[in-house]
């Protein structure tokens, strides 16, 4: 073992290494260049010592020792393991008891081996490419270099290190261990991989399921042809032409009111159905039986994603940390471009806990949430990721809830999602039907859609995922604007589940009118892409899903669409309100006419009743006046469509950001009645 540990220490400096190390992962330059070879000889006696040591000192004691802890740190820790399923140098970490370089020495010197100064070499990439990025960082293992026939492996898990070892030795032949800090294994990564994981970030679907081979100039030929047959038509036969397009409206108008009727209705049902009641066990003959432990909490990996934010940065920190989730168990990961200097110097300024870490994204002509999603993935600890938004404010106990229905549901559940709701809808007009709209959407559409068994179109944020299922299928797709709705509908697609959670994050309501327009414009900009995407193949399509959750699909996605792209054939008809007449009071019978506007009153009758049994949680009641209001606020979608179509021809993937902290009321609490 001495043999091999002078030998690491003496491998010269490589000068193809440029930047600084101790600076954050953005500082790394891209190169994907091949490491030149190192002359490192090791006797097959060290492989063995270095990789299976025989047995271990407790690394508690090795801190204690080394003065690095002390012993009631010590006691507390030990106490924590012996309720949670966490490794003693994550405690140690997450609470502070002991800094990260001290973890690093004492389980160097527990598994009798050397530390790997990454800042005096640089891994070789052909080594990480047998394996892959995303697999060695999941495996917290680094192939660093060739020493003869054995390539010496850095890990920041030594004690997960036997496990591995099977695959690593099927990929690199004969290995040996040494230890790095997770921290520097993570740096070592990006500097010789960064392109490539920049690049896997964006084209990690695939590209059949993605939009990133989105044809605009097609699109838009098809557009121009569509127009110009319109207008023909509407030329050549104009009473004729407004019928058809009458009758499609309609038509996704009637669709449309019967699935929220349904979704609606059955989750009223299943509210109002009593929980069953387990029956009592005769005590007769009862016998002693032993009581199982509760099982161990998984590590809960948590990405939130912040773009020109420096602002809500602080009140981001302050909110999460109201989580009551163990902070062993606790990743979270601030996901922040790397250019975003603002942001990132205010995280800075924040003190962030040792169980919150920045992760820079590399600069790239494509910048889109899903995107840095991606990226950020490959860096995650948990095998429970989720994500929230920059301005969440999430239940304490969410973590919790979602982790325990993880543990209840099937082996297909892939997803759960939380109840999204606004902390400022007593700002203005907007905010009102924002909220109002959210309401319906979130506690009793979606979950309605959910116990229907159709395909649930995600929201943005509070969502659970596991992480297997989610690295299956790709992850995001970096190149669609609404990449919840997309990956709602691909996770439906391959047999997997989500399923709605009752438990509230809050979000700040976008109450101005052009910021509005534009985040909508985006919303259905995806909207159309998704289903343009989904579509290529609609016999596909309708063997994984179904019929039933074909149709519905179309009736959500397609429906939603003709209805907002089509709504002044709508409008044209309060003209007969105001006595100004209208082309089909000629054309039809009356009887048509007063059909028409019985299934228009109808329709907003369904829509209102909808609306105002959203709002039963006595936080909401207030807002019941104003869902009279929606009829005039829905209409500004209209003028979003437009734009969002426009977008799809000259910027398909243009992310319209939204500016959150503009109605931010700190002073609101982070619960709300589910």
């Amino acid at each position: 073992m001495g043999l091999a540990r002078r030998k690491i220490e003496c491998w010269p400096d490589d000068a193809a290494v440029t930047g600084d190390r101790a600076a954050s992962a953005s500082a790394f330059p891209a190169t994907d260049s091949a490491a030149p070879p190192v002359d490192v000889t090791l006797h097959h006696h060290d492989v063995i010592a270095a990789a299976s040591p025989g047995s271990k000192r407790p690394l508690g004691m090795i801190l204690l020792e080394s003065g690095a802890l002390s012993s009631s740190d010590l006691m507390r820790a030990l106490t924590i393991q012996t309720r949670e399923n966490a490794r003693l140098g994550d405690i140690l970490r997450a609470h502070g008891m002991a800094t990260e370089e001290a973890v690093v020495r004492a389980l160097a010197v527990q598994h009798q081996t050397t530390i790997l100064q990454a800042d005096s070499s640089r891994p070789d990439p052909r080594l990480i490419d047998l394996l892959g990025p995303a697999r060695c960082l999941a495996m917290g293992c680094l192939p660093w270099r060739r020493a003869g026939s054995v390539t010496l492996v850095a890990t920041a898990a030594p004690d997960r290190f036997a496990a591995h070892r099977p695959e690593l030795e099927a990929a690199l032949g004969l290995v040996a261990m040494i230890v790095i800090s997770e921290s520097d294994l993570h740096q070592a990564m990006i500097g010789s991989r960064r392109n490539l994981m920049t690049l896997l970030a964006e084209t990690c679907v695939r590209a059949e399921e993605s939009c990133r081979i989105w044809n605009a100039r097609r699109f838009s030929v098809l557009t121009a042809l569509a127009l110009v047959v319109l207008v023909g038509s509407a030329v050549v036969a104009p009473l004729a032409s407004f019928l058809t397009l009458f009758g499609i409206v309609v038509t996704a108008l009637l669709l449309g009111t019967v699935l929220r009727i349904a979704a609606a209705v059955t989750q009223l049902r299943s509210n109002r159905r009593p929980a069953p009641i387990a029956p009592l066990a005769s005590t007769s003959h009862r016998r002693e039986e032993p009581v199982d432990r509760p099982p161990r909490k998984p590590v809960v990996s948590i990405m939130v994603p912040l773009f020109r934010e420096p602002g809500i940065a602080p009140r981001l920190v302050a909110r999460l940390g109201a989580l009551t989730y163990p902070r062993e168990l606790l990743d979270i990961m601030l996901v922040v471009e790397e250019d975003d200097h603002l942001t990132r110097a205010a995280l800075a300024r924040s003190r962030l806990p040792h169980w919150m870490r920045v992760i820079p994204v590399p600069d790239s002509t494509l910048r889109t949430k899903p995107r840095a999603l991606n990226y950020a993935l490959n860096f995650a600890r948990g095998s429970i990721v989720g994500v929230y938004d920059a301005e969440d404010a999430p239940a304490p106990d969410q973590l919790h809830r979602a982790v325990e229905r993880f543990a209840q549901g099937g082996h297909d559940l892939a997803c759960v999602q939380g109840v999204l709701d606004y902390y400022n809808p007593a700002t203005n007009w907007l905010s009102r039907c924002f909220t109002i709209e959210y309401a319906a959407w979130f506690r009793l559409i979606l979950p309605g859609f959910e116990k229907l068994g159709l395909a649930v179109p995600l929201g943005g944020t509070t969502l659970f995922f596991r992480r297997d299922i989610l690295e299956q299928l790709g992850g995001w797709d970096a190149h669609n604007v609404t990449e919840d709705a997309d990956l709602g509908i691909r996770l439906a697609r391959h047999g997997y589940r989500t399923e709605l959670l009752n438990t509230v994050t809050l979000e700040e309501a976008n109450c101005r009118i052009l910021p509005w327009i534009r985040q909508r414009s985006r919303w259905l900009k995806g909207y159309a892409m998704t289903y343009a995407v989904h579509m290529r193949d609609p016999v596909l399509l309708w063997r994984q899903l179904g019929a039933r959750r074909f149709m519905g699909f179309q009736v959500l996605f397609l429906g939603t669409l003709i209805q907002f792209l089509l709504a002044p054939i709508l409008w044209s008809f309060w003209l007969m309100l105001f006595g100004l007449g209208h082309p089909l009071a000629t054309a039809l019978p009356g009887a048509a006419l007063i059909t028409i506007a019985t299934l228009f009153l109808i329709s907003e009758v369904i829509n209102l009743t909808i609306n105002m049994s959203a709002l039963s949680a006595r936080d909401h009641r207030f807002l019941r006046p104003w869902a009279l209001s929606l009829h005039f606020y829905f209409p500004l979608a209209a003028f979003a469509a437009y734009k969002g179509c426009w977008e799809m021809i000259i910027s398909p993937f243009y992310w319209d950001k939204t500016t959150h902290g503009v109605h931010d009321d700190t002073s609101q609490p982070a619960v709300v009645t589910a």
